[in-house]
C-alpha cells in the first residue's frame, strides 16, 4: 500500500523527479530566489533605517543630558568670573553652583555608564577625552578659592571645558533619515550658540564688576559675539518653523531687551572708560536668556528624537511587512517541501528501520549463531530483509549497499568464530600434550633423584626439576587462557597455606628472592590447591619481574573474618594508576584475552580466569612508598581450620 501511495504522489513528469538530487533541487530553487529577492530589496534597507533611528535616540538623550552638565558650568563660570572681577557677594552662590555642578557631572556618569555602550566609538571616545578638562577645574577652584586665579586665565579653563563637552556632542553623529540628520545638526548649532551666550554672560559679568574692560577684554567680546551670530544663522538654515520660533521667541523676552540695552553700554567702554551695570542685574537678566535658550535646546532635542522614534517604528512596520511576506513565501515552500519530502522519508524510515534491525538484532543473532554453532553443521540461513518500494535510485541502492554490507559482516564473523575456535583448540592442544609430557618428565626426573648420590649431579637434577616445574605451570596457563580444565592435580582432606605458599614459589625462577613473612595458620581444601597455588605463582612471577634484582618480594596471610587473604608485596617500579585499573579490570575476569592482553601481561589474564573458577577477589593495589602490592581473598568455603594431621603438596 505505501508503494501505491508513492506511486501516486510522485510527479513523474518532473525532470529529475527520481533522483534525491533533482527533487531538492525542485523544492529549494523557487523558496530561495524569492527570498533572495525580498531580502536583497527590503529587508536590509529597513534593518538600516531601524538601526540608525535607535542611534539617534541615544545619542539626542546623551547630548541632553550632557547640555545639562554644559549648563552647570556656564553658570559656575559666570559666578566665578563676576567673584574674580570683584563682585564678593558672588561667593556663597558659587559654593553652592558647584555642587550643583558636581551632582550633574555625576549624573552623566551614571547615565553613560547605562548607554554609553550605545554610543559610537567616535563619541565615547571624545567624552572620555571631555573628562580630563573638567577634572582640572579642582585645580581652578582651589585657586580661585585661594585668590591667586586670573580672571581671564580661569574664564579660559571654563571655557576649555564647557568646549570640549560640546565637542563631544558633535563627534559620531549618527545617520538616518535627512530630516533627523538635519535636526541633530540644528541641535549642535544651537548648543554652540547657547555657549557663546553663556559665555559672553560669564565674560561680561566680570567686567561689569570690575567696572571697565581690561586689556585684550573687549576683542573677545566681539569675537564671542561674532560667534554667536555665525551659529544662530546656521541653527535658523536648519532649523523647522516652529524651532526658529521658539528661538525668537526667548530673544524677544524683557530679559533679552534689557540684555540688549547693556550689551550696548558695553560697547561704549571699547576704549577702557568706566561702566556702570551692575553685575546682579546684568546676571540676572542673562541667566533668563540663558535657560530660554536651554528650554528651546530641550524642544529641539524631544522633537528630533521622537523624529527618529517615528522613524524606527516605521521601519520596524515595514520590516514586520516583509517578514510576513516572508513567512508566506516559507510556507508555500513548506508545502512543495512536504510535498516532497514524503517521497523520501518514507522509504528512508524503512531504511533506517531494517538498519537498526541489521544492527540490534539480526547482526548479532548471526554472530552469536555462527560462534555457537557445532562445527560440522553449517549455521541457519538468515531471513531475507523485507524489499523496499516506490523510493528513489538512490536509497534502493543504498538499500542493497546495507544488505551487502550485513551478508559481508555475518560472513566475517562466522570467519572469525573459526578462526577462534581453531586457535582455542589448537592452544588446548597443544598445552594438554606440554603437560602429559611435562609430567612424565618430571616422575622421570623424580626417579633420577631418587637414585642418584653423586651431590653435584644431584643439583642438576633439582635445577631441572624446578626448570620442568616451571614449564608445567606455563602449560597450565596455556589451558586456563584456552578456557580448558588442567588436568586434577587434587589432594584430600585440607593442606596448610604455607604448603600452598611452598608450592607456588617453587615455580618460579628466582624463588631465593621470596620472602614467606607472617603467614598465619589456616587450611585450605584439597580440591583447589593446585589452581590457588597457580594462582599466586603468577603473581609472584609478576613481582619478580617487575622489581629491582637486589629487592625481595614477601607474602603475607592472615584471616579477615570469614576470609583468608594472601598479599604478594614488591618493592618495584610500581603503576600508573590507568594501567592498575586496567590490570585490575582483567583480574576481575572482564575482558578478551586474545583481544586486550599485551604478552607481557597474560599472568593477569591468568590470575583473572584462576579467580574466578575459585571465587576469590585478585585485586593490585600500590604498596606503600614503592611497588605494588596483590591482593587474593578467599572465601570461606574454600577454607577449613587446620588439623594437627595436615597433608603436605608434593611437585
Amino acid at each position: 500500500m505505501t508503494g501505491n501511495v508513492l506511486t501516486t504522489l510522485r510527479p513523474a513528469a518532473l525532470p529529475g523527479w527520481n533522483t534525491i538530487r533533482g527533487r531538492m533541487a525542485i523544492v529549494l530553487a523557487v523558496p530561495t530566489c524569492l527570498l533572495l529577492t525580498l531580502i536583497g530589496i527590503g529587508a536590509a534597507d529597513r534593518v538600516t533605517d531601524y538601526s540608525a533611528a535607535r542611534a539617534t535616540e541615544t545619542h539626542v538623550g546623551v547630548l541632553l543630558r550632557v547640555q545639562g552638565l554644559v549648563r552647570e558650568v556656564q553658570r559656575e563660570r559666570g559666578l566665578t568670573s563676576g567673584l574674580l572681577g570683584g563682585a564678593t557677594a558672588y561667593r556663597d552662590e558659587l559654593r553652592e553652583q558647584r555642587g550643583r555642578t558636581d551632582r550633574a557631572r555625576e549624573k552623566l556618569r551614571a547615565a553613560l555608564a547605562d548607554d554609553g555602550g550605545a554610543l559610537p566609538d567616535a563619541a565615547a571616545d571624545a567624552l572620555d577625552a571631555a573628562r580630563r578638562p573638567l577634572a582640572a577645574l579642582t585645580t581652578v577652584r582651589a585657586s580661585v578659592d585661594a585668590g591667586t586665579a586670573a580672571r581671564t586665565d580661569t574664564l579660559n579653563a571654563y571655557t576649555k571645558a564647557v568646549t570640549a563637552l560640546i565637542d563631544a556632542e558633535s563627534a559620531g553623529a549618527p545617520g538616518g533619515d535627512r530630516r533627523t540628520a538635519q535636526g541633530v545638526q540644528a541641535l549642535q548649532a544651537l548648543a554652540r550658540a547657547t555657549e557663546a551666550v553663556a559665555l559672553e554672560r560669564g565674560s561680561l559679568n566680570g567686567v561689569f564688576a570690575a567696572g571697565r574692560f581690561r586689556s585684550g577684554e573687549y576683542l573677545a567680546f566681539t569675537e564671542v559675539r561674532a560667534t554667536r551670530v555665525a551659529a544662530l544663522t546656521q541653527f535658523r538654515q536648519l532649523a523647522s518653523p516652529e524651532q526658529e520660533s521658539a528661538l525668537d521667541a526667548a530673544f524677544a523676552s524683557a530679559a533679552a531687551r534689557r540684555v540688549s540695552g547693556y550689551e550696548k553700554q558695553a560697547e561704549r567702554g571699547a576704549d577702557g572708560s568706566a561702566l556702570s551695570v551692575a553685575p546682579a542685574r546684568w546676571w540676572t537678566d542673562m541667566t533668563a536668556l540663558v535657560d530660554d535658550l536651554h528650554d528651546v535646546q530641550k524642544q529641539v532635542g524631544d522633537e528630533v528624537r521622537d523624529r527618529a522614534t517615528r522613524t524606527g517604528a516605521a521601519a520596524t512596520r515595514e520590516l514586520l511587512g516583509f517578514l510576513a511576506l516572508g513567512a508566506l513565501i516559507l510556507a508555500v515552500a513548506t508545502a512543495l517541501a512536504v510535498f516532497s519530502a514524503r517521497s523520501i522519508t518514507r522509504p528512508l524510515g524503512a531504511l533506517a528501520d531494517e538498519a537498526d534491525a541489521v544492527a540490534g538484532t539480526r547482526l548479532p543473532d548471526a554472530v552469536r549463531r555462527t560462534q555457537h554453532a557445532d562445527p560440522d553443521t553449517p549455521p541457519p540461513a538468515a531471513p531475507a530483509p523485507p524489499e523496499l518500494t516506490g523510493g528513489a535510485r538512490e536509497i534502493t541502492r543504498l538499500a542493497a549497499a546495507l544488505r551487502n554490507v550485513e551478508n559481508t559482516a555475518v560472513g566475517l564473523a562466522a570467519e572469525q568464530a573459526v578462526l577462534r575456535r581453531n586457535s582455542t583448540e589448537s592452544l588446548a592442544s597443544l598445552g594438554r600434550r606440554n603437560q602429559t609430557l611435562l609430567n612424565r618428565q618430571l616422575g622421570l626426573i623424580t626417579t633420577l633423584e631418587s637414585q642418584e648420590l653423586d651431590p653435584d649431579a644431584l643439583a642438576e637434577l633439582f635445577e631441572l626439576d624446578h626448570l620442568a616445574t616451571r614449564m608445567r605451570r606455563n602449560a597450565e596457563s596455556l589451558l586456563v587462557l584456552a578456557g580448558e580444565e588442567s588436568p586434577a592435580r587434587s589432594w584430600k582432606g585440607t593442606i596448610a597455606v604455607t604448603d600452598v605458599v611452598r608450592s607456588a614459589v617453587a615455580e618460579v625462577e628466582q624463588y631465593q628472592r621470596v620472602v614467606a613473612a607472617g603467614v598465619e595458620q589456616c587450611g585450605v581444601r584439597g580440591h583447589c590447591v593446585a589452581e590457588l597455588s597457580h594462582l599466586l605463582a603468577e603473581l609472584v612471577e609478576n613481582a619478580l619481574m617487575f622489581s629491582p634484582p637486589t629487592q625481595p618480594v614477601e607474602i603475607h596471610g592472615w584471616r579477615d573474618g570469614a576470609e583468608y587473604c594472601l598479599a604478594v608485596v614488591d618493592r618495584g617500579f610500581g603503576m600508573t594508576p590507568e594501567r592498575m585499573a586496567a590490570a585490575n579490570a582483567v583480574l576481575s575476569g572482564r575482558g578478551d584475552t586474545l583481544l586486550t592482553a599485551p604478552t607481557r601481561f597474560l599472568g593477569h589474564h591468568v590470575v583473572g580466569a584462576l579467580a574466578a573458577r575459585l571465587g576469590a577477589h585478585a585485586e593490585l593495589r600500590p604498596t606503600q612508598g614503592t611497588g605494588v602490592t596483590a591482593y587474593v581473598a578467599l572465601p570461606a568455603a574454600l577454607l577449613q581450620q587446620p588439623t594437627s594431621s595436615t597433608a603436605t603438596v608434593g611437585g
